[in-house]
């Protein structure tokens, strides 16, 4: 699949696909939409996702992904939707999250995220529309969450959260 560079749209959602997200995906820079939820895919979602920097849509949920959202999520700068919700992934939200200044949706719940949400996801605040990060092992809300100005859905139920911060109330 990685041979197909001049591709702009990609949708092989809601099939039986098993096994791992093929590396050769980072390949197709032109890509704007990627679509492989509901599926059965497996292992972690591989960095070179990082080098899709056109990607507006990135759904990746109802799968089995496991492992950290790779750092390099942060390269993708003209996302608006970002959906790697209900899989298995571990670790902690890549503070590059502040980078994706177009983004309108970031669905990371049902996951086992756990650790801090990061300070910069208040970098988000004139585009982040939706923010659902219910059901992980989360526990720190940061004062940035005040900056999200423009949020209409915040899901922050099931973690571990201690407190929240006073400027959740903005």
């Amino acid at each position: 699949i990685g041979t197909l560079v001049d591709l702009t749209y990609l949708t092989l959602n809601s099939n039986q696909l098993s096994g791992e997200i093929p590396p050769g995906i980072g390949n197709l820079v032109e890509l704007t939409t990627l679509n492989l939820y509901n599926n059965q895919l497996s292992g972690e979602i591989p960095s070179g996702i990082g080098n899709l920097v056109n990607l507006i849509y990135l759904n990746l949920y109802n799968n089995q992904l496991s492992g950290e959202i790779p750092s390099e999520i942060g390269n993708l700068v003209n996302l608006r939707s970002l959906n790697l919700n209900n899989n298995q992934l571990t670790g902690e939200i890549p503070s590059g999250i502040g980078n994706l200044m177009s983004l309108m949706e970031l669905k990371l719940d049902s996951n086992k995220l756990s650790g801090e949400i990061p300070n910069e996801i208040g970098y988000l605040g004139q585009s982040l529309w939706i923010l659902f990060l219910h059901s992980n092992l989360l526990y720190f809300l940061p004062e940035t969450i005040g900056n999200l100005s423009s949020l209409k859905y915040l899901y922050l139920g099931d973690n571990q959260l201690r407190g929240l911060p006073e400027s959740i109330w903005n």
